[in-house]
């Protein structure tokens, strides 16, 4: 007898069907899942993914066991108390809350530490003990993958996918090591300079912020009511000038009075009359007038066109280009600031998915070039760019030129930059035009973080903002040679009264364009030497460097 394929089919549907519930699993979760010690297949199954969904909502499952059904449910009762109230105690759903791979990661570590209920009662422990030993080091566990969590949530805020796929024996190796205590040091210093944060978040070019530049230089043409005086043609009527006879009316002009009036002048008692009349004003007189026209000025409405400061808004949240410098005078509070400056930048732009470039330069050729991301690889080169000193001498041009060839690819065309130096460098000519011919064609911003007592001419002619983090000094780590005064001379400020000490003392030495007015070629002033004149004539005559946005 043959048994049609439909039946077949329809008959290890029948069969299949309770394992339904492994579609809704993920396959880490297939193994432990089925191979498990406790409980019955199916219900252990869908107990695995009612943790599992419980665990994404950020909360523990519902309590749905009982003494009867022992065999079948799954953690089963006398380990399930135990078990929530340490998973509560953990906070543990907390931390899976919306993080699938984490959720998951907790279950497989469940299954694996109750599977050894059964070796430790074949030791020689009792139930009870083998129960509590299993829960226990469960619970042991997942603490301090909790506290590693810690660190890291304090360290970079969102975690993201750093959990992700995450080896948590090379995780753990890294938050152990002297790199990360940095990293820690780092974050707690930032907390101390709010401002630094403030314009990390604003850099960038991608959208408009709520609140109007200050800088904007804006206008639009706006339409707004006015008055003007247009000349118009007035008629006037004047009363009792002779023109127009309009009627008779009541007067006391004689001139024109009716003749029926003048006759009572001739009559020996009429005159009387008249003459009371007359006093009276009441003689009855033509009415005649006139009307006089006259050109004047009336003030009229209309709409003038104007010119008007235009709203800006501000821009921010686009990519970020970061220039640290590690040069050997950055050691002590300089370096610490810059390596916070670096650690913010990164978490910022994490934080708000945004991109993210770091160039770190001492020397000449000494420039790396790390893209920071918050995963595994991505934390781990931080943590070493953290911990490691800094030393060698100090050239901008190459982070410089790097950055400015970024700006040229689409992913970065909106992106701004940022200097965190204490200035002792300084840009080419050459490239300090190309700078600033970036920044005038396609709106780039550069702000300057002076780390050091005094702002510099090469600070000065590439940025557009300085910051002055003045109490540098007092972020050094204890031993590094480096006194903890702080604010002024005695308490780890800056010694220096002024940051603007070159613009002060020696305003000639700034390349702004009075000053490239009033200079000359190195040809022109070395002829100028050789012929024995102080200065080379036609001085007002000879070009000069295109002057640039630098300020004085």
């Amino acid at each position: 007898m043959v048994v049609p394929r439909a039946v077949v089919a329809q008959r290890f549907e029948a069969l299949e069907a309770p394992l339904g519930v492994l579609e809704r699993l993920p396959r880490g979760l297939w193994l432990g899942g089925m191979t498990h010690a406790h409980g019955r297949l199916v219900d252990r199954l869908e107990a695995l993914d009612a943790w599992r969904q419980a665990l994404l909502a950020g909360r523990l499952p519902d309590v749905t066991a009982t003494e009867s059904d022992q065999g079948a449910s799954w953690p089963p009762p006398r380990l399930e108390a135990g078990l929530r109230a340490r998973m509560a105690a953990l906070e543990l759903a907390g931390y899976c809350r919306d993080r699938a791979e984490l959720s998951e990661t907790v279950l497989q570590s469940l299954l694996f530490h109750l599977d050894l209920i059964v070796d430790y009662r074949d030791r020689g422990a009792s139930t009870a003990e083998a129960d509590a030993m299993a829960l226990d080091a469960f619970a042991a566990d997942w603490a301090e993958r909790c506290g590693e969590m810690d660190e890291l949530i304090a360290a970079f805020g969102d975690l993201g996918d750093l959990l992700k796929n995450t080896r948590w024996d090379s995780l753990r190796g890294l938050l152990r090591s002297t790199e990360w205590r940095e990293v820690v040091r780092i974050r707690k210093l930032f907390e101390c300079l709010p401002e630094l944060a403030r314009i990390i978040r604003s850099l960038g070019r991608a959208r408009q912020a709520e609140d109007e530049a200050a800088s904007s230089q804006a206008v639009q043409p706006v339409t707004e009511p006015a008055s003007v005086l247009r000349s118009a043609a007035r008629r006037l009527r004047v009363p009792e000038l002779p023109g127009e006879t309009r009627g008779v009316h009541r007067s006391g002009r004689v001139a024109r009075m009716l003749p029926a009036e003048a006759m009572l002048l001739g009559h020996p008692q009429l005159r009387l009359v008249w003459h009371a009349r007359h006093a009276e004003r009441t003689l009855l007189a033509y009415e005649d007038d006139d009307h006089l026209q006259e050109e004047c000025l009336r003030p009229a409405p209309v709409l003038r066109p104007s010119l008007r400061p235009a709203p800006a808004k501000r821009l921010e949240m686009g990519p970020m280009l970061v220039c640290v410098d590690t040069s050997g005078s950055m050691q002590g509070g300089a370096e610490a600031v810059a390596k916070a400056v670096v650690l913010e930048a990164v978490r910022c732009a994490h934080a708000q998915r945004r991109a993210c470039l770091v160039f770190a330069f001492g020397g000449p050729d000494e420039v790396v070039e790390m893209a920071l991301g918050i995963d595994a690889p991505g934390v781990a080169q931080l943590a070493h760019f953290l911990g490691r000193s800094f030393g060698g001498g100090t050239d901008i041009c190459g982070p410089l030129e790097r950055a400015i060839a970024r700006l040229e690819e689409a992913e970065w065309q909106l992106a701004d930059l940022l200097i965190a130096s204490d200035g002792e460098f300084g840009a080419t000519p050459a490239l300090a035009e190309r700078l600033h011919v970036v920044r005038r064609e396609q709106g780039l911003r550069v702000q300057g973080i002076l780390i050091g007592d005094r702002e510099t001419i090469g600070l000065l002619e590439i940025t557009d903002h300085i910051h002055w983090v003045r109490d540098w000094r007092r972020y050094g780590r204890p031993g590094d040679g480096q006194p903890a005064r702080g604010e002024g001379a005695e308490a780890g400020g800056s010694p220096v009264h002024s940051r603007s000490l070159t613009a002060s003392y020696f305003p000639g030495a700034l390349r702004n364009p009075e000053n490239r007015a009033r200079s000359v070629s190195p040809e022109i002033a070395a002829a100028a030497v050789r012929a024995g004149r102080h200065c080379a004539p036609d001085v007002a005559a000879q070009p000069s460097t295109p002057p640039d946005e630098t300020r004085s």
